[in-house]
């Protein structure tokens, strides 16, 4: 890995990298993208069913698209019970955590006759776009489906592309059953989020689509957005270690390959103010490269985007953390605590040398659905905020009102609404009917 010197310039330099991997530049693809949604919007199943067979190579009809009880069995039958013993284990954590961010409705009321409160409700449906292809991803499934669970959601849909088998992969579909999934589709791509947000004949409608996806997929989402919710347009997958002295360079080298090994726009970052750990961790990054299966993507991956960056303070070094607001930020120091106080923007946060990204990925509990690409500035990982919607609830009686009324005609006549000035004004009438 490349070890630079971090300076004002350097910091600059590589934010402007990172950032040419948002998807939102990937604009050559959008076209595609619109002709696909539009023409699932107009002919359904139709659309549905030719691009399934034009880019999986799978021929699916109205009979056969969703998937059946029966195979939901057939799958789970076709799973390592050791596998399936995990998943629970995962699950159980999953759950706990997110049951901790459930809201509750709430009402104010005061002796001058007026209620205001907040309605929590969860919404009706959500769809969870889940990858196929070359591999399985359960921990996505589990991420995306729990959270709406456990916010109440009644309806929850999965879609996934099939295998050249025209089945479902059957740990993708065992996590979905296990999770909580209601309905399941054998659909991917942009095909399958046009699907969701506009419906056809055999897939309803959703009210909202989460979950990640190739380039095709993050651009349809986008396009979708408005006629439904979205989480929101996940770029590749990023870690920052920020560590000192104190740090074991096995380990940090260890676990930045766990995040360039997803693909070769990934980004994998170290901070520092040691230049003896930037050396050492670089010699055990090429060490563990010449070993691990995915040797290819991690040699792309690092040289396109693996940095270590020598800083001359931890205030320097947490300065540049919060600059990138990386998706997983690890910190590795003597007091990684207090560090913890001072990090400003990051999708999730690992403390200490034995938290490593991949517990999160997998098993801690908290939602590995987070923000990427710089994102984490303003936006939050996946959770049970993402799958209800809040009413505002307001009362006021004659007498509340009476006192304010005047307060309320001045400020609509000020915004030059007479209609709005007179829905209050006629409630106060003198002619004997109040």
């Amino acid at each position: 890995m490349r070890i630079i010197k971090l300076d004002h310039t350097t910091r600059d330099n590589i934010l402007s990298d990172l950032l040419k991997r948002d998807p939102n530049n990937y604009d050559s693809y959008g076209a595609a993208v619109q002709e696909i949604v539009e023409a699932v919007k107009a002919r359904k199943d139709e659309a549905v069913f030719a691009y399934t067979q034009k880019f999986d190579k799978v021929r699916i009809d109205k009979h056969t698209i969703r998937v059946t009880e029966a195979e939901i069995e057939e799958a789970q039958k076709g799973v390592d019970q050791e596998l399936i013993a995990v998943m629970e284990k995962a699950m159980k954590n999953i759950r706990r955590y997110h049951q901790m961010q459930v809201r509750q409705s709430w009402f104010d009321s005061q002796p001058n006759g007026t209620i205001l409160g907040q309605k929590i409700t969860a919404l009706e449906s959500v769809g969870v776009y889940v990858p196929g292809g070359k591999a399985a991803y359960p921990s996505s499934v589990l991420m995306n489906i729990i959270p709406a669970e456990v916010a109440g959601v009644k309806r929850i849909v999965m879609v996934t592309p099939p295998g050249k088998d025209g089945k479902v992969d059957p740990v993708t579909l065992t996590a979905a059953h296990l999770a909580g999934a209601t309905e399941v589709y054998k659909v991917g791509g942009a095909q399958a989020v046009a699907a969701l947000a506009f419906g056809t004949e055999s897939i309803p409608r959703v009210n909202k689509i989460v979950g990640p996806g190739n380039i095709f997929v993050a651009l349809a989402k986008k396009a979708v957005y408005g006629h439904v919710s979205i989480d929101s347009i996940a770029g590749p997958s990023e870690i920052l270690v920020l560590a000192d002295d104190t740090a074991n360079p096995r380990f940090v080298a260890a676990d930045l390959l766990s995040q360039a090994e997803h693909d070769e726009l990934a980004s994998a970052i170290l901070v520092t103010t040691s230049p003896e750990l930037a050396r050492q961790v670089s010699l055990e990054a090429e060490r563990f490269v010449q070993q691990l299966s995915r040797k290819d993507i991690l040699e792309k991956s690092l040289e396109n985007y693996g940095y270590i960056l020598v800083a001359n303070t931890m205030e320097e070094a947490i300065d540049t953390a919060n600059a990138i607001a990386s998706e997983h930020l690890e910190i590795v120091t003597r007091n990684p605590f207090e560090v913890m106080t001072k990090i400003q923007n990051a999708g999730a946060i690992f403390i200490g040398e034995y938290s490593s990204e991949p517990l999160g990925d997998y098993f801690a509990g908290p939602n590995h659905v987070l923000p990427t690409n710089g994102t984490a500035k303003f936006f939050s990982p996946l959770g049970v905020d993402d799958f209800i919607k809040k009413s505002s609830i307001i009362y006021y009686s004659k007498e509340a009102l009476e006192p304010v009324h005047k307060d309320i005609i001045a400020f609509a006549r000020a915004e030059h609404l007479t209609a709005h000035a007179n829905s209050i004004e006629t409630r106060f009438e003198k002619d004997g009917r109040d």
